[in-house]
């Protein structure tokens, strides 16, 4: 029981900074959109009481105000319990890796956000454009990540097993490529990091792809995607089924290059998934720029092919070995 209350203030606390995250992240939409903020927390704080025969008290305005704050209490509150959540599995022994652990619970906090207004009849998600499903889950795709980095971060100083690793920027850099070459071409990361790796290479991902037949599989699916992209018939890369992919692998192949170079892959992973998702939404702006100019976007697909080529060989390739230094001594002139 001492366990699990110690993993349940850990979750807490881990799910607090994800909830900052998360709340950093919707109010960046919100400026860059110009969009109005939702008013769906408290619409569903007042289904609640109006369900469960609770009297919000005051007038008009004081009583949306208290519907306000009480809304985003709710937010807060949903995002911590689920983190303290997560600290009690943690310390029960369910362990992993934060590209998996991280998008699971921003599944988690999108069921918990969305279903109350599915149930309660405020919003129906199956009516969503593609713009709304990303504005929804993109800030708990970095609440997830924010929270389950933060909680195996804290969990290894609290359990005594090792100090935290200080990232290498060098390593955050190549994440950073390997990620936005994948919002690019979903496969454009994970591809590289299969021509780069060889089977003897630290980390399961990278070990098991390494070699001529992974290599082989993953050179056909890129040039297939290749192909692919050009066609009308491809659903939008905003939409859940397009960006899903891009995210998890962002996060696969950036947390697979840098624990192939011997770093901790959980930051390096949230780098991965955050700069999928910002170079997928870039490129979906200077493709629809090159069609309204041009009257047709195939040179912003391929100038997006060769954006997407580059940044997957700098992030993947093998760091260059240090160069040995000369200790022959020159002969002595007589």
């Amino acid at each position: 029981m001492g366990s699990l209350l110690s993993g349940l203030l850990r979750g807490a606390a881990a799910g607090a900074a994800g909830t900052t995250a998360l709340t950093t992240a919707t109010y960046v939409d919100t400026a860059v959109r110009a969009r109005p903020p939702s008013d769906a927390p408290q619409r569903v704080v007042a289904a609640l009481a109006g369900a469960s025969g609770v009297t919000v008290p005051g007038g008009r305005r004081a009583r949306a105000h208290r519907l306000t704050a009480l809304g985003a209490l709710a937010g807060t509150a949903t995002g911590v319990g689920l983190g303290g959540l997560a600290g009690m599995l943690r310390a029960a022994g369910v362990r992993m890796p934060t590209a998996v652990g991280g998008p699971l619970l921003g599944l988690a906090a999108m069921a918990a956000s969305d279903g109350p207004l599915a149930v309660l009849r405020i919003s129906d998600p199956r009516r969503w454009s593609a713009v709304d499903w990303a504005a929804d889950a993109i800030p708990h795709l970095v609440y997830g990540c924010t929270t389950h980095a933060t909680l195996v971060a804290v969990s290894r100083v609290a359990e005594g097993r090792e100090a935290v690793p200080h990232a290498d920027p060098r390593a955050l850099l190549r994440a950073a490529a390997l990620g936005a070459a994948t919002g690019s071409r979903s496969t454009a990361g994970i591809t590289a990091v299969a021509l780069t790796s060889r089977r003897d290479d630290s980390g399961a991902l990278a070990s098991r792809l390494g070699g001529r037949t992974g290599g082989a599989f993953m050179a056909v699916a890129a040039a297939g995607e290749l192909v692919l992209d050009k066609l009308p018939v491809v659903p939008s890369r905003l939409a859940p089924q397009g960006l899903a992919p891009r995210i998890a692998l962002g996060a696969a192949s950036a947390g697979a290059v840098a624990r192939r170079d011997g770093h901790d892959s959980g930051l390096p992973g949230l780098v991965g998934a955050a700069a999928a998702v910002g170079n997928a939404l870039l490129w979906v702006r200077l493709r629809a720029a090159s069609r309204r100019r041009l009257g047709t976007d195939r040179p912003g697909a391929l100038a997006e092919d060769a954006s997407a080529a580059l940044l997957a060989w700098l992030g993947a390739r093998r760091p260059a070995a240090a160069a040995v230094p000369e200790t022959t001594a020159r002969p002595l002139r007589r």
